[in-house]
């Protein structure tokens, strides 16, 4: 059944007195005929006590809250209800006349859109035709708008019956259903849709019910018929069809710019000529707290072009193009309907003087220039938050919108409203994910004397988000650098998150002047770590945190690079004319995995101006290919000797697919140098304390060979106390090794592989105060293992003019 059916109705009297009551009637409000006929409306409407006649009870309503309109019933057991009202008067013959009422809860109307364009010829909006019959089926009342349905006039209808009046195929059956009704007295399945015969040009499909008027002894007065002429609930219900199909291509993006603009080609020409969809900043770009409903105050919007069509090319009715900031005029339907969160209805656009229109001239003479003459705002709600707002306008259609327009905007907005609030989530996200990310890759990459340094990093397309990768070059002691690039598994907050924590920890444990391999199982530890933190209860089995690392070290003395690998990717090495190999190397199994394979390095010798590219495996893996396909193509990218770092990172990155990435790009370059013989001094020292005083007199001749007299005093106590370590704590071989890059590095070997410790001498001891003196005097000092020892050192500034070229 639908609302015509459903509807409860009563007639009344021109004193408001019950003289006609329904099954219907008393299923809503709990009383039977016997109970409601012969008493005042009252009884039913608490807002109708008082009132003289029903004419007078219809202009009040009509002064307050326009019309039709709602209010409030008594049920019969003391309950309110609040209903849809419609008093519809009707003529009879010699000028009597009567009204119709019809009532529906309003509680049972929380249906679809669907259902309410059935029911909004009844309820609100669309006319509806009434003739009630005795029960020899002769016409006794009926109003106006029954004419414009069928084109009977009132003359020729009033005390005939149907089948006299209308003589058609259909007038025989269309009485036997009004004989059921009597006999019945029930209302309920006799509705039927048909297309009734007119005088008024092309037939119109109507929806017929047919309600038995019951008297106070319970038995039938008279039928009811009431028609309504649903071309436009037809029409609505068709559109809304088509929106529900095309809605569904709604949410196929994460791109909050697009998922916007995917609404406005949707809305085109289906519900206007003309739509525009902003976005409030939170929303368009994950910036800043969404906008609530109801706490803009006095400060206007901040919203952004999102989506834009017309069906007009290029759309020439805009001021704003997509992505530009839009300005939102004061006291305009837009804003109420940002403030507010309800949508705003112009049927009729006018920009005469005291309308909101003549605030803002120059929107006003652009609405006259394209012919807009009918706007419908409907806000894009989620929750209490205001995401937005969609504007709708007409030009080309001759018709303003209505309020069944308004519905189906409404509609297919709250669809949206969905996929544009998770794109806005996403977007949130990402951006967070992003400035985390940024915040905590390297902002100036240097590789002192040891390599030239380039780098690209290209973060993910907005439906797959920020991946976890991370890169670095990090100074090592003795002029050598420390080469990283990783990788870990997902996308969003907790990859970038997670990211930033591992190359802390690479940071932490390159300082240890850890050897790759080492390095890289003490980090495989590090990340089962992470995954037993989060964690909520002992017994539960840790999250894997899944990575992957190459790191790699260079020492521009020797031209040795060695390198380590956790489930990543090779690097690429080009040789000075071109030729571009990939490394044998171990692969392993990546972090956090747990298979306890060990980690094995390899040690390479580079030619000078080498290229090392390390990369991930964004930049060589695609869906279509495999990875042998990308790394062929890096190679080809890179195999042009002569080239700058910098443009061979664009040569390399360009030549991926035209597609967005699916996972975030990263790629490091570094070009070798080697350290001339010149910056180098070494020696074999004896094991006594003679070598002390060998050890102090030999630097300083270096240094002064260097031009470093400056640093000679504080390197002969630097010098000293380490040999002297070495000479008390270490075994044979020990060696001095001085290296002038872009500080001053002293080093001295020996072959005990235990690391010094400093310790604070009380004021009673003799020694211990040999690496405090150290530390004072250098700007870092340290220790690292070697093959067959230990190498400790410490830094010292150079002056300003001695810094090598």
């Amino acid at each position: 059944m639908n609302a015509l059916s459903d509807a409860a109705v009563a007639l009344l009297d021109e004193r408001g007195t019950v003289v006609g009551w329904t099954q219907v009637a008393e299923r809503l409000v709990g009383h039977s005929a016997g109970e409601a006929v012969g008493r005042s409306a009252g009884l039913v409407l608490p807002s109708f006590v008082g009132q003289p006649t029903v004419s007078a009870f219809v202009e009040r309503c009509r002064a307050r809250n326009g019309w039709p309109g709602t209010t409030q019933a008594r049920h019969r057991d003391g309950r309110v209800l609040d209903v849809s009202l419609r008093i519809t008067e009707l003529d009879g013959i010699g000028g009597a006349t009567r009204w119709l009422v019809t009532l529906a809860d309003t509680g049972s109307l929380a249906g679809d859109v669907i259902d309410e364009t059935v029911r909004g010829p009844l309820l609100a909006r669309a006319p509806i035709g009434v003739v009630i019959r005795d029960a020899q089926l002769r016409c006794v009342w009926l109003n106006d708008t029954i004419e414009h349905h069928d084109g009977v006039p009132p003359g020729r209808r009033l005390g005939r019956r149907f089948i006299d009046a209308q003589p058609c195929a259909e007038a025989e059956v269309i009485e036997a259903m009004m004989r059921q009704v009597l006999q019945r007295g029930a209302t309920k399945g006799y509705e039927y849709r048909t297309w009734l015969p007119t005088d008024l040009g092309e037939e119109r499909p109507c929806a017929v019910s047919f309600h038995c008027l019951l008297g106070a002894d319970g038995q039938a007065l008279a039928v009811c018929v009431i028609t309504a002429d649903v071309t436009e609930s037809r029409l609505a219900r068709e559109r809304l069809a088509t929106v529900s199909e095309a809605s569904g291509r709604l949410g196929s993006t994460l791109d909050v710019m697009q998922a916007g603009q995917e609404l406005a080609d949707l809305a085109v020409p289906l519900l206007a000529d003309y739509v525009a969809v902003d976005l409030e900043l939170s929303a368009a770009f994950g910036e800043g707290p969404p906008m609530f409903i109801g706490t803009t105050g006095t400060r206007l919007p901040s919203l952004r072009r999102a989506g834009l069509a017309s069906v007009r090319r290029g759309a020439p009715e805009s001021p704003w193009r997509r992505g530009e900031p839009i300005v939102v005029p004061s006291a305009s339907p837009l804003l109420a309907a940002l403030r507010t969160g309800r949508s705003q209805l112009e049927p009729v656009l006018e920009s005469g003087a005291g309308t909101w229109l003549d605030r803002s001239p120059a929107l006003a003479r652009r609405l006259r220039t394209y012919g807009m003459h009918s706007l419908m705002i409907v806000p894009i709600r989620t929750r209490r938050a205001v995401l937005g707002s969609v504007l709708f306008l007409r030009s080309h259609e001759p018709s303003s919108f209505q309020e069944a327009d308004l519905r189906l905007a409404e509609e297919l907005v709250n669809r949206a409203a969905l996929s544009l609030d998770n794109a806005r989530r996403y977007a949130r996200e990402q951006t967070a994910a992003l400035t985390l990310q940024r915040n905590l890759l390297p902002r100036r990459l240097t590789g002192g004397t040891a390599v030239d340094v380039a780098s690209r990093y290209l973060p993910a397309d907005m439906d797959h988000g920020v991946g976890g990768d991370w890169f670095d070059v990090i100074p090592l002691s003795g002029a050598r650098v420390g080469l990283v690039v990783g990788d870990v598994v997902g996308h969003g907050l907790h990859a970038a998150a997670t990211m930033g924590r591992l190359r802390t920890a690479v940071h932490t444990l390159a300082d240890m002047e850890l050897p790759p391999d080492e390095l890289l199982t003490h980090l495989d530890d590090t990340v089962h770590r992470l995954g037993e933190e989060e964690c909520d209860a002992p017994e539960q089995v840790p999250v894997t945190t899944g990575a992957t690392c190459l790191y790699a070290v260079y020492d521009p003395a020797t031209r040795r690079c060695t390198m380590a690998s956790a489930g990543h990717p090779p690097p690429a090495i080009v040789d000075p004319y071109g030729g571009v190999t990939y490394p044998e190397l171990p692969t392993g199994t990546p972090l956090g995995v747990g298979l306890g394979e060990p980690v094995e390095s390899v040690e390479l010798e580079l030619a000078e101006g080498s290229i090392l590219a390390l990369y991930t495996d964004g930049l060589v893996e695609r869906r279509d290919h495999d990875i042998e396909a990308g790394m062929h193509r890096l190679a080809t990218a890179l195999a042009e000797p002569g080239r700058s770092l910098d443009d061979l990172c664009d040569i390399a990155t360009k030549t991926l697919p035209d597609e967005p990435p699916f996972d975030d790009v990263t790629l490091l370059l570094v070009r070798t140098r080697s350290l001339d013989r010149s910056q180098l001094a070494s020696w074999a020292l004896p094991s006594d304390h003679s070598a002390v005083r060998d050890a102090r007199r030999l630097a300083a001749g270096q240094l002064k060979e260097w031009g470093l007299e400056d640093l000679v005093d504080p390197t002969k106590l630097i010098v000293g106390e380490l040999v002297t370590n070495a000479i008390t704590h270490g075994t044979v071989p020990i060696g001095l090794r001085l290296i002038r890059h872009n500080v001053l590095t002293c080093e001295v070997f020996d072959a005990n592989s235990c690391a010094p410790q400093p310790r604070r001498a009380r004021t009673t001891d003799e020694n211990g105060r040999g690496l405090l003196l150290v530390g004072k005097l250098s700007r870092r000092w340290g220790s690292r293992s070697t093959w067959g020892g230990k190498v400790v050192w410490a830094e010292q500034d150079l002056k300003p003019h001695h810094h090598s070229p």
